[in-house]
């Protein structure tokens, strides 16, 4: 059965997508393979992957035509801060990377602190704080 998952997103410039993510802190896996046309992600404690790949390259691996980021979205890729605080951070790294803060930082639901982000080919993001002890009780 499985045993990872791997999120894969086309970018038209991997070395500028590189150096975006890198000022938002996340680590590159070294180890990565052809690393002129791809970059690998790791993210959180369980080194969640996310790809990133020429968009000619990824197009040959879906043989599909890539989304308009400018004008829809496809997913929208979700992870947790630690604090308020870091969400704040994340928002101003965003900002200083060249990246576009399009919801927040503020509140949410009551039990939550988030903001989206888009990244450089406008993949969108989302980064929430939780506060467990204010989540409803379903």
């Amino acid at each position: 059965m499985t045993k990872e998952l791997w999120i894969n997103l086309p970018v038209k410039n991997v070395a500028k997508s590189k150096e975006f993510f890198t000022k938002l802190g996340f680590p590159l896996n070294p180890n990565a393979p052809n690393p002129d046309i791809s970059a690998c992600l790791l993210i959180g404690t369980k080194n969640v992957v996310v790809m990133l790949f020429e968009e000619p390259v990824f197009k040959s691996f879906t043989n599909h035509e890539i989304t308009n980021t400018k004008q829809s979205s496809e997913v929208l890729i979700s992870f947790d801060a630690e604090s308020r605080e870091e969400v704040d951070e994340i928002a101003k790294k965003v900002k200083d990377a060249g990246g576009i803060v399009y919801n927040g930082p503020g509140d949410n639901q009551g039990w939550m602190y988030g903001m989206g982000f888009s990244d450089l080919d406008g993949h969108r993001w989302n980064v929430l704080y939780m506060d467990m002890a204010k989540m409803p009780k379903g």
